[in-house]
């Protein structure tokens, strides 16, 4: 009796202990490690894990980020302080009867030395 060449094969990987599979099912699986290592290349993930690996440069890296955060957030707090001081002080020339007072009591405030 003849067997097919692919039952050989088969047969053969069988012999040695390996499950027969077939060949739609190696196309497949080559397939997805495929695809997986373009996800793996497109993440730069060997790049991040030697990143992590080098303390040093990671604590100077966040400890520069964390300055410019810091610096970022005076400066913002610092305009939007100046625009409400200006606006504050536009409607204390309005002589508005609660406000106004209020108002130029914080501006007395913030014109002392």
């Amino acid at each position: 009796m003849a067997v097919p060449d692919k039952e050989k094969e088969s047969t053969s990987i069988s012999k040695e202990g390996i499950d027969p599979v077939s060949a739609q099912e190696l196309a497949g699986l080559k397939h997805q490690v495929t695809l997986l290592a373009e996800t793996l290349e497109k993440m730069r993930l060997a790049e991040y894990i030697a990143y992590l690996n080098r303390p040093g440069r990671l604590l100077w890296l966040n400890f520069l980020v964390g300055l410019i955060r810091g610096l970022g957030t005076a400066l913002g707090a610092g305009v939007l302080a100046g625009i409400a001081y200006f606006l504050l002080k536009r409607i204390v020339v309005l002589n508005l009867p609660v406000i106004g007072g209020f108002i130029a009591e914080l501006s007395k405030y913030v014109k002392q030395p």
